[in-house]
């Protein structure tokens, strides 16, 4: 009996081909949907934790009223200093972060840039792009430049292969571009600068040098992060907060997820493409149902039991989730991330994990849209009928 069943869910679907599009199309828009606000979202964690994910620490010193990586408090580093009292404790380095004015060295319009400021005698991140351009920072206003910030900093790539260094003004001060590096803009910067903590000391007249954004502590080999994080937590007064490598990572996300409305917005996004694709599936499928409401209950008259009419309705539900599915799929995956990748210059791509949850969220839809349109087989009586 199985062999019919797929047979009978299949032509009822294309006996109207226009529906079937119509169903298709709805249920690709409501993919597109899902697949667009989750990629905005992914977008948004990714970018504003490149930074963090390329630092070169296992644990992390901040100030407790410390919001993000554009909101951080900065603390004395007389803190991180004292870190070194623990013998787990392989070495210290203070990093510095502020947003300043860039002047695009072309059009001479000011643009707000993130910079990053360290000691360039000790790797401050595992890139190394930046790495092997530390000696060229640490000269006097002389700074890195992210290649993948937006465009309107100016085509400082193209200058800078053309020339072999870009001058312009960071803030009050002329500074000169001698390198590049790769991190990307983000929701909280559109750009970056790396530079020595000098520079940045230099950028940032109104700075303490004594006054740091980030304490990066690197363990020495063996060390538990966690278990020393415990320690030196227990250990240091309470204006300051220990993270370890991840946790820094994770208080990022969380500031986007649950302290701003971009977080709330792409998720009630993913809910509405959710929805709208249960109402489109419903009422598809509730329609069918009713055109065939004599046939399902000649059916029933046959003896066929309402298990084997449940069935059908799944099925139905089944290919169009499917058939539904890859249109939307294949739509984001090569188009619309591309384009809005090069629009935005976030980190918006298709990923194996969102592919395969955003198809179990159309099985879903479709399921719970078929869960509702079975209620009118109901009124699917032989007596009534005929």
């Amino acid at each position: 009996m199985f062999r019919h069943k797929i047979p009978l869910a299949w032509c009822q679907l294309t006996r109207e081909k226009s529906r079937l599009f119509v169903a298709l199309a709805g249920i690709s828009f409501a993919n597109t949907l899902m697949f667009m606000q989750l990629g905005f979202r992914d977008a948004l964690f990714d970018s504003s934790t490149r930074m963090h994910q390329n630092l070169n620490t296992d644990l992390v010193l901040i100030d407790p009223k410390s919001e993000a990586l554009i909101a951080m408090q900065s603390f004395s580093w007389r803190r991180l200093y004292q870190v070194l009292a623990f013998e787990e404790v392989e070495s210290i380095d203070p990093l510095y972060l502020g947003l300043i004015n860039w002047k695009n060295p072309v059009e001479k319009n000011d643009r707000s840039i993130l910079v990053m400021g360290f000691n360039p005698n000790k790797p401050a991140l595992t890139m190394p792009e930046v790495n092997q351009h530390l000696d060229k920072i640490k000269l006097q206003d002389v700074v890195l430049f992210d290649r993948d910030s937006r465009p309107e900093f100016g085509p400082i790539p193209d200058l800078l292969a053309e020339k072999g260094s870009v001058e312009t003004e960071v803030g009050m001060r002329r500074i000169q571009v001698r390198g590049l590096f790769s991190m990307g803009a983000s929701f909280a910067a559109d750009g970056n600068i790396i530079t020595s903590d000098l520079n940045f000391i230099r950028l940032f007249e109104e700075r303490d040098y004594g006054q740091i954004d980030v304490g990066l502590i690197q363990l020495k080999p063996g060390a538990d992060p966690e278990k020393v994080r415990q320690k030196i937590d227990d250990y240091l007064p309470e204006d300051v907060r220990v993270l370890t490598h991840q946790g820094f990572i994770e208080f990022e996300q969380d500031y986007w997820a649950t302290s701003t409305a971009i977080g709330f917005i792409f998720g009630l996004g993913v809910a509405m493409g959710f929805i709208v694709g249960i109402v489109i599936v419903y009422q598809i499928l509730y329609t069918d149902v009713s055109d065939h409401l004599a046939e399902y209950a000649t059916l029933k008259a046959m003896g066929y039991r309402d298990l084997y009419f449940l069935s059908v309705v799944f099925q139905e539900a089944l290919i169009l989730a499917i058939l539904g599915y890859f249109p939307g799929f294949s739509l984001c995956s090569f188009f619309l991330y591309s384009l809005t990748q090069n629009a935005t210059r976030l980190p918006v791509y298709m990923t194996a994990s969102r592919a395969l949850f955003v198809f179990c969220l159309t099985l879903v839809m479709c399921a719970i849209s078929g869960a509702i349109a079975v209620r009118k087989l109901g009124a699917a009586d032989p007596a009534d009928i005929f």
